[in-house]
């Protein structure tokens, strides 16, 4: 039974007209053959009153309507004023509506870029906002404070790592979107709940589809709050529109890059996705709330798919999610005298660990059991500084594990990676293989496709200690790993990384690409996905400490040049300045975007608030009328789905978060080859593919060497920090070009943010070109035409990358053949004419090329279609079918034969 479709947003491209009483956002699809019409009252001061008539019109119908408007609008000539409708600005889509002490403002998309494609569905990066205020001049009632508020408010850059996308839910993993929003249409129309027909008939005013065989059932679901950041901007007018006005913006670290294995794209995309609840800069932000929202709070999702293949029913696709998070205890660190260790108190005594058990309830919900925690805090110091959250948090962790069944127990792994970091015996990140191996081990990973049959014939003995739950269609990640130190930057990016190092050999071994699940460092993919890591790191540190990393992978290899010591000592200059004096401001700025703290009229202003306490922990205003038990302190129902977990799970409090639409097969709304390929409009490659995104062949493979191109050989650094293959140290070597992944390079030119830079692309294009010649012709002809040379040269890298002998010398011919090829690849001049050179007289006996055609008759008036025998159209029928994810059984002929070549090629 097929799979339902994901909801793709009609609204994505908006206009904005103003008349002196009202604003009207007409929005469309890409296509523009939907519109909905927004309509917004300008003549009230303080309220916001819009009104969303959730019809959906056609362009001349849109056309018509406008001009209605501007003609009923028109004022008499010569008179002062605007007359009729005029066009405000263009947009992508609306943050939000927001008032501090005047009326609303509205906030909308003024430039986006694309950053990531995952399965044909777009992840876009703010690049430019645009704020009005709605109210008109002559209702304005002007307050003093308007202003500053206004520049606190704005302080949040909104061009600064924030994401969003029409059709794929960024605050949900890839497991839920493929998982729960992916139901199979039986399940969906088994569900005969009230709740469930509710959601069925909640769009029978918008033209359902009445013919079984072509109708789709779309699917979508509300978002996970904690991780929208602007949740409350939305909130004012959830209710008032319709959900394809709602878009829905996450904020942290999106990067993708592209793993080329011997051309076969495989796109290896991170998304971070920080937490809007007890958001904060470093040192204002620490430890949990009462509500177990813990400060820095970060999921970060690695995912890889197959680009070959753009779709969720037939491609492949893995990820794997992890946690990082400042400790879930009740601490603070005070910071009225600066210096650069302000020391650890706790704030409050929590002798049943209340907070923990709140944010490791939650982490249970959302990802089920097992719950693993790797403390990288200080064990041992001479004064008790960061010990005493470890000490604390032992005790809260042994309290709550001994209510849970000890399956389902929360593992605890403590280890001291600054001590082990300073001892020459110890290498940190061999350490870290070991543990990253066994959370890999206990959690499993997601991948929608059953294993393949390449890992059956040649098992590993790891995958078979693999944990997770196993399903039909493939495998299920359950549990998470959580990483803190006490600042949840450096020393956590890179067990981060260590611990996505192995994930990752996992889904390549998982999807048939690699034939063991182990991925060595010097590897042109594992340094690929070292710099996404770097990036992703380098991101968070700056959004929640105020600079860069200090220590990088590169740091506790002991590799790092001695350059990066100075860059060490001025990013924690940078760091120390922030913390002083600018943190206080974007704290201010972070409450009043996501709406912890709004003002009102003889209100105190958040300027003139001593701490931002009360705000964020709301049990010390108002006194709780039921208490948690001591005990059993998970949610009802959580531990009966366990290890699953419960956000996930089929049952009726999940159904009522997702919302389901009848379409015609062939509607926009879920027709996502459509919305990729633009069919309607013209298009360039720039805007589809992603050609500025990091390339593993053209930018860490290293160049004019005969090399293996496989992207998971050895390629040792040196010194200088060149790059050389294994062992073979004198060959000719090139410097490793170090660019950063889509996140930092510059947007391609396209409709969403103009730029300049396409003479640079081509030039950069033209290089690439070059360089690939270059990579292809490594054999050296000398200019003597000597052909002992020339076949020395010929032979040796022959045996090198295919590890065999020529039985017999090449021919003279073909040498000659040979010859011009090179000199043609290389761009060189013409050799002198002598014997074994080809003249246009002769070329023919060489090359003899006759067109031969497979039509019968070919003519311009009249084409007979060649005959096709059986063999082929069942060949072509089971290759349709297979592109719909309907494998043809294997036959015993088939079978064998695999196995004769496998036994042949590897045993």
């Amino acid at each position: 039974m097929p799979a339902a479709a994901p909801i793709i947003s009609s609204v994505q491209k908006l206009v904005l007209y103003e008349t002196r009483a009202r604003y009207f956002l007409v929005g469309s699809n890409q296509a523009e053959t939907k519109y909905r019409v927004l309509k917004i009252d300008r003549t009230e001061s303080k309220d916001l009153v819009v009104i969303d008539d959730r019809h959906v019109y056609t362009q001349q119908e849109v056309r018509e309507l406008l001009g209605r408007l501007d003609l009923g609008n028109r004022t008499k000539i010569g008179q002062k004023g605007s007359s009729g409708l005029l066009r405000a600005v263009s947009a992508f889509g609306i943050v939000g509506f927001v008032r501090f002490l005047e009326g609303y403002y509205i906030v909308l998309i003024t430039k986006r870029r694309k950053m990531a494609d995952i399965g044909g569905h777009a992840v876009y990066k703010i690049e430019d906002t645009n704020m009005i205020y709605i109210p008109n001049e002559s209702v304005r009632v002007s307050h003093p404070d308007e202003a500053r508020y206004l520049r606190i408010f704005q302080n949040v850059d909104l061009s600064s790592n924030f994401y969003f996308s029409y059709s794929y839910d960024l605050s949900h993993s890839l497991q839920y979107n493929l998982t729960v929003l992916r139901m199979p249409l039986d399940v969906l129309k088994a569900e005969t709940t009230r709740t469930r027909q509710e959601c069925f008939d909640i769009f029978e005013d918008e033209g359902l589809a009445t013919q079984d065989g072509n109708c789709v059932f779309g699917i979508c679901s509300e978002p996970y709050r904690k991780y929208v950041w602007n949740g409350k901007l939305l909130d004012v007018v959830k209710t008032a529109v319709h959900r394809d006005w709602l878009l829905y913006v996450i904020h942290g670290f999106c990067g993708q890059s592209k793993l080329l294995i011997y051309g076969r794209p495989v796109y290896v995309t991170l998304i971070a996705r920080r937490s809007s609840k007890f958001a904060g800069t470093r040192f204002l932000k620490r430890g949990a709330n009462c509500e177990g929202d813990v400060a820095n709070e970060v999921e970060t999702e690695q995912i890889l798919y197959d680009a070959s293949v753009m779709s969720f029913s037939a491609g492949s696709y893995s990820s794997y999610v992890q946690v990082r998070g400042s400790v879930p205890l009740y601490w603070s660190q005070d910071i009225s005298t600066m210096m650069p260790k302000p020391p650890i108190t706790l704030d409050q005594a929590d002798p049943f660990a209340h907070v923990a058990a709140l944010h490791f309830d939650q982490m249970l919900q959302r990802f089920g059991s097992p719950i693993i925690i790797l403390n990288l805090v200080k064990e041992r110091e001479k004064r008790k500084h960061e010990r005493i959250l470890s000490e604390e948090l032992v005790a809260a962790v042994t309290y709550l594990n001994q209510f849970l069944p000890p399956e389902h127990a929360i593992v605890y792994i403590p280890w001291d990676m600054a001590k082990y970091t300073k001892s020459k015996l110890c290498n940190v990140l061999d350490r870290l293989n070991v543990i990253a191996e066994n959370v890999v081990k206990k959690t499993g990973f997601f991948v929608n496709r059953p294993d393949s049959f390449c890992n059956i014939l040649r098992p590993d003995e790891k995958w078979n200690e693999l944990g997770g739950y196993v399903v039909p269609s493939g495998r299920l990640q359950t549990g998470v790993l959580r990483t803190n130190c006490v600042d949840c930057l450096d020393r956590t990016n890179t067990a981060q990384f260590m611990v996505g190092k192995c994930a990752l050999a996992y889904q390549l071994y998982s999807l048939g690409l690699i034939d063991k699940p182990n991925l060595l460092f010097d590897t042109d993919a594992v340094r690929l996905f070292e710099e996404l890591y770097e990036d992703h790191g380098d991101t968070l540190s700056l959004q929640y400490g105020g600079s860069q990393l200090v220590h990088r992978v590169k740091t506790y290899r002991k590799i790092a040049p001695w350059t990066q010591h100075s860059k060490d000592i001025m990013q924690t200059l940078s760091r120390y300045y922030s913390n002083a004096f600018s943190d206080a401001d974007r704290q201010d700025s972070i409450n009043l975007f996501l709406g912890v703290f709004q003002p009102e009229e003889g209100k105190s202003h958040l300027w003139e608030l001593p701490t931002d306490f009360y705000l964020h922990q709301k049990d010390t205003m108002n006194l709780l009328q039921t208490r948690r038990s001591y005990t059993f302190w998970w949610t009802p129902g959580v531990l009966k789905y366990l290890p699953l977990p419960f956000d996930e799970v089929t049952c009726a409090e999940n159904q009522r978060k997702l919302i389901v639409k009848r379409f015609h097969k062939f509607d926009d709304e879920i027709d996502i080859q459509n919305d990729f390929f633009r069919p309607y409009e013209l298009s360039s490659f720039d805007d589809i593919f992603c050609l500025a995104m990091t390339n593993s062949m053209r930018d860490f493979m290293p160049k004019n060497v005969p090399i293996d191109p496989s992207p998971f050989t050895v390629r040792k650094p040196d010194e200088t920090g060149k790059s050389v293959l294994g062992n073979k140290s004198n060959r000719g070597e090139e410097t490793v070009l170090q660019r950063k992944t889509a996140a930092s390079a510059p947007p391609p030119p396209s409709e969403e943010a103009v730029s300049s830079s396409s003479e640079d692309d081509s030039g950069t294009d033209k290089e690439d070109e070059g360089a690939t010649s270059q990579r292809s012709t490594p054999v050296k002809i000398s200019d003597t035409g000597d052909n002992t040379k020339i076949t020395e040269n010929v032979v040796q890298p022959t045996k090198d990358v295919y590890g065999i002998n020529l039985s017999e010398s090449p021919s003279e011919d073909d040498l000659s053949i040979y010859t011009r090829f090179v000199q043609l690849g290389q761009s060189q001049q013409k050799q002198e004419k002598s014997s074994q050179t080809f003249s246009p007289k002769n070329l023919g006996g060489v090359i003899n090329l006759t067109p031969i055609s497979a039509f019968s008759q070919d003519n311009i008036y009249e084409v007979q279609p060649p005959k096709v025998d059986r063999k082929s159209i069942e060949i072509f029928h089971a290759h349709i079918q297979a592109s719909k994810g309907i494998m043809q059984p294997l036959g015993k002929d088939d079978i064998f034969l695999y196995r004769e070549y496998i036994r042949n090629r590897y045993l």
